[in-house]
């Protein structure tokens, strides 16, 4: 079914909790297990180890985390979120699609995430009950209210144990701020404030105002018809809480500071690679579009994703990258045929690794692609249901560009586009990632001893 399709995948900030959107507008949040159970495998969360393949990436994490290693991510609680809409003066449907989810801090008890679609920004909470209150004075043991007149002792209510009860409930509904869709939302380092982005421009919110956000970007020209470029991402650096970037069509990348003046028109820093005229063509300027930007969890760097490269930028250098790894540049010669299915238009994400060592991001075939920083090693991955039984050690995969195909390479010709993995997630700060593959979520890690 399309409302299946996962649209988001999120690791709150301990990576005790797994998030995910899809189109339906549905929530579903998973938890991870205190010890290891075994358990019946659930059809649409398949773990599995991605052992050697990891075993290049993080050396100092493989020997000192096997002790505490924990359990299997199993359902905690699943809800709706959105619902589709209808925008009665433009006669636009506004579907309930989920397009990110972002977590806060855990502060008490209970959890709070941000999910929003196209149009409207969520701040849910989620919460545990387990035990609930009896023997009230002015309502029955069914809830209904009693005559006064027939309450002749007073009793002291008493919580008694109950079976456990997840509840999700929505604390604000941030609306009507955007013309064009949501395409990012990002919580600020200072935990008071968050943005929201669209494709023309970003929305300043304070978590305790719903009726009124302060706009900080505004590349809407006065006249639409010389509408040159649109915002693709934006999200807040980590520690400064004035300072952001955000992504374009053109792929550019502009980092503003808050400081400067309460519209940021005018960027601080504008990061863009000069293109090489030999490589030029119909496609140059769709397949530059930047999709994603992350800044790394140190704040020093800036991750973006285009449709054939994964770039990482130095904040001190504007000119151009320090890193480039090609995600499937055995495309370059198919670009035609997947304009003419609109693959070309895909957007998929990228994401960091606790230390910022290793980078990971999505391709088709179901393909997902590891780049080791330090040593320069990548590999690629697939999540499928045939090579993902529990506990089974992924296998590196291969694509075979022309000539003589060996056997355990896949023929570019024979790659399938419909199959793709746009979302993925790292856990804070062990090897554990989750892959969304269409409507199934995978959850791989390194091997267990």
């Amino acid at each position: 079914m399309a409302a299946d399709i996962i649209s988001t995948v999120e690791f709150n900030h301990t990576g005790e909790l797994l998030a995910t959107g899809d189109k339906g507008g549905r929530v579903v949040i998973f938890q991870r297990e205190q010890e290891v159970l075994v358990e019946e495998q659930t059809p649409d969360v398949v773990l599995g180890s991605i052992l050697r393949v990891l075993k290049f990436s993080l050396p100092s994490l493989q020997s000192k985390n096997q002790v505490h290693r924990r359990g299997e991510y199993n359902v905690y609680s699943t809800f709706q979120s959105h619902e589709p809409e209808f925008d009665y003066l433009k006669s636009l449907e506004i579907e309930e699609k989920i397009n990110k989810i972002r977590w806060l801090p855990q502060q008490n008890a209970a959890y709070f995430l941000l999910s929003t679609n196209d149009k409207t920004v969520k701040l849910w909470k989620v919460s545990e009950r387990d035990k609930r209150p009896e023997g009230y004075n002015l309502k029955d043991e069914e809830g209904r209210l009693r005559d006064p007149a027939t309450i002749t002792t007073l009793r002291v209510p008493v919580l008694r144990p109950m079976d456990l009860m997840v509840e999700a409930t929505p604390r604000r509904v941030f609306a009507n701020a955007h013309t064009y869709h949501i395409n990012s939302i990002s919580v600020n380092s200072d935990y008071e404030t968050y943005m929201s982005a669209d494709d023309l421009r970003i929305n300043l919110w304070n978590f305790e105002i719903t009726n009124q956000s302060f706009n900080i970007v505004d590349i809407k020209p006065a006249n639409m018809e010389e509408l040159t470029e649109v915002i693709t991402a934006a999200e807040f650096h980590p520690h400064h809480c004035n300072t952001f970037v955000y992504s374009s069509s053109k792929g550019t990348i502009r980092l503003c500071d808050m400081r400067a003046s309460a519209l940021c028109d005018r960027h601080t820093k504008f990061f863009e690679e000069p293109e090489d005229p030999s490589n030029r063509s119909f496609f140059s300027e769709i397949i530059s579009s930047i999709s994603d930007v992350k800044f790394s969890h140190s704040g020093r760097y800036i991750m973006t994703r285009d449709y054939l490269t994964v770039k990482v930028w130095d904040l001190n250098m504007e000119n151009r990258p320090i890193e480039t790894y090609q995600v499937h540049d055995y495309l370059r010669s198919k670009l035609c045929s997947l304009y003419e299915n609109d693959c070309i238009f895909d957007k998929f994400e990228c994401v960091w690794n606790g230390s910022d060592s290793v980078i990971m991001t999505g391709s088709y075939n179901n393909f997902f692609r590891m780049f080791d920083r330090n040593t320069k090693r990548d590999v690629t991955l697939e999540a499928s249901r045939e090579n993902s039984k529990p506990r089974a050690i992924l296998k590196p995969r291969k694509v075979c560009v022309g000539g003589k195909r060996r056997k355990d390479e896949i023929s570019v010709d024979s790659l399938d586009f419909s199959k793709k993995i746009l979302h993925t997630a790292w856990h804070p700060s062990e090897n554990i990632i989750a892959v969304a593959a269409t409507n199934n979520l995978y959850i791989f890690q390194d091997k267990v001893n």
